[in-house]
């Protein structure tokens, strides 16, 4: 009964969690209606980094106070029945038949050095939790690899049988696109940099259970850690009764891996799979005032080493050109509402979904331009048909831990990213004599930011255009309809920013002489 029961629940968060993944979209209005930062809300290990790195933590994020309750009551539950996560590492653990007793090593022991050194970075703002944090994982991973292959794949399946002219195929291929446009396609086909990377990662994680069970879960998972240290101590576990023959069968369907002679509270995720298979009846769980026995000995020293390495990691991370205050990098154009860079970074945790969101594929996940510990934060890349749209405030509105302000749209109007810059040797009117007006006609300020300079050339009178710095927010619509297919004759660099005292263009009257 355990069994069905934890698997119907497994399946009813996965389904939940991909539900609020799908409804994260842009759906024809500046306005999300779903709650779609629920399981990243209930991740305390979140709460707890953004709390030790930004100095604060939004209100959403207290319902990671209701995980840690049931956590200190039930122990590691989470693990074992709602984490979306994990039921992926089951479903692919079960595509393999095991034979023989488990080998239980003393790696687990890694995931909690891995917590300390995380947390003890976030101490001294730097933030690396997000990478490796479950959640934040599962829909970062989603977003820039699955989806964007999915979407692909479905369009171009209807597409085909579409484009069959065969009847009664035609029609199937049409119909099911339209389901599918209305249900579970993105609102425009999404192209993310680092795609491949992210989906071989991702499909490797989930690999490695094919060599254990819950490979990440028992090894990795810095999440799993931190339940697992507030769950020691609660009062539901595990009670092996007299009837015990230590037959070894409990210990081959362990989710956890652990041995019915050294159970860890700490280590078990509550699956009850021990108890279904004991031929005996000797196992339950129920309340106990009865201590657990706990086999985690982390050692004094390990913990120091991974605390001092989590504190030291700070002046490694930073002491690079990408982090140089005094040397702004141009193509890191943060979203609209961003923090100033090291404020930004502290409480960025990677998860993705600002670049979900984004209608344009204008946000793109950085590789290391922003450093190592701004590995896969969103930075908008102006290109072909991405943009940053001129009153889309959704990025904002999906962002967990406030890295992204959340504007209004007459802030978002107003908003400085950066600043256009013509490049004379390739824009028409200037290098070529040819009349253009394509960025003008796209650029979105109420009394645009491209003017125009009539010139006369060669005996030609053209209209040559210009940017108005008091007037641009940078966002790129200009580069993005330009006519060039290769290179476009403007671009955006960061420089002007909102968020930024430091990267200003400086000059005597310009920005309104004043040195932001």
């Amino acid at each position: 009964m355990s069994l069905w029961a934890r698997r119907l629940s497994q399946g009813l968060f996965l389904l939940l969690f991909l539900f609020l993944f799908i409804q994260t979209e842009y759906k024809g209005a500046d306005k999300l209606g779903y709650p779609v930062k629920l399981f990243l809300d209930l991740d305390p290990l979140l709460a707890l980094a953004t709390l030790l790195s930004g100095h604060a933590i939004l209100k959403g994020m207290l319902l990671s106070l209701v995980l840690v309750a049931v956590t200190i009551v039930f122990g590691r539950a989470f693990c074992g029945w709602a984490c979306p996560f994990g039921t992926l590492h089951n479903i692919v653990g079960a595509m393999k038949k095991w034979k023989g007793p488990q080998v239980v090593r003393g790696w687990f022991k890694a995931k909690y050095l891995l917590l300390v050194f995380l947390l003890s970075g976030s101490v001294v703002g730097l933030q690396l939790t997000g990478v490796f944090d479950p959640i934040s994982l599962l829909v970062r991973h989603l977003t820039i690899g699955a989806y964007p292959a999915f979407n692909y794949a479905a369009t171009g399946i209807t597409e085909a049988a579409y484009k069959t002219d065969i009847g009664f195929i035609a029609k199937l291929g049409d119909g099911f696109y339209w389901i599918l446009s209305k249900t579970v396609l993105a609102f425009k086909q999404p192209y993310l940099m680092q795609g491949t990377l992210i989906t071989l990662l991702f499909v490797g994680i989930l690999l490695l259970n094919l060599s254990e069970r819950r490979f990440w879960c028992r090894y990795v998972c810095p999440l799993g850690a931190l339940l697992g240290f507030l769950g020691r101590w609660a009062p539901f576990k595990r009670r092996t009764l007299e009837a015990c023959n230590n037959c070894g069968l409990c210990d081959r369907k362990c989710q956890g891996g652990t041995k019915t002679d050294s159970w860890a509270v700490s280590e078990c995720y509550y699956c009850m799979a021990c108890v279904g298979e004991c031929p005996k009846k000797a196992i339950t769980f129920g309340f106990s005032a009865k201590p657990a026995k706990e086999c985690i000995a982390l050692g004094r020293r390990n913990v120091l080493l991974a605390g001092g390495a989590g504190l030291a990691s700070i002046a490694v991370s930073r002491a690079t050109p990408s982090f140089d205050p005094h040397r702004p990098n141009p193509a890191l154009i943060r979203p609209p509402g961003a923090l100033p860079e090291p404020e930004f970074l502290a409480k960025c945790v990677k998860c993705g979904e600002c670049i979900k969101v984004c209608t344009t594929n204008g946000l793109q996940p950085t590789a290391l331009e922003a450093g190592l510990e701004g590995i896969w934060t969103p930075v908008l890349v102006p290109a072909a048909r991405s943009y940053c749209e001129y009153n889309c405030t959704l990025c904002g509105q999906v962002c967990p831990t406030g890295a992204i302000r959340k504007l209004t749209p007459e802030e978002k109007r107003g908003w400085r990213i950066g600043t256009a810059w013509f490049d004379r040797s390739r824009c028409l009117p200037h290098a070529l004599n040819e009349p253009c007006i394509v960025c003008e006609e796209h650029c979105p300020t109420p009394t645009k930011a491209i003017k125009f300079r009539v010139r006369d050339r060669f005996g030609d009178v053209i209209k040559q255009p210009y940017v108005d710095i008091n007037l641009c927010v940078g966002c790129g619509n200009c580069v993005s309809a330009c006519p060039l297919p290769d290179a476009p004759g403007i671009i955006v660099t960061s420089v002007g920013e909102t968020r930024s005292k430091k990267n200003q263009i400086s000059l005597g009257g310009m920005m309104g002489g004043e040195y932001y």
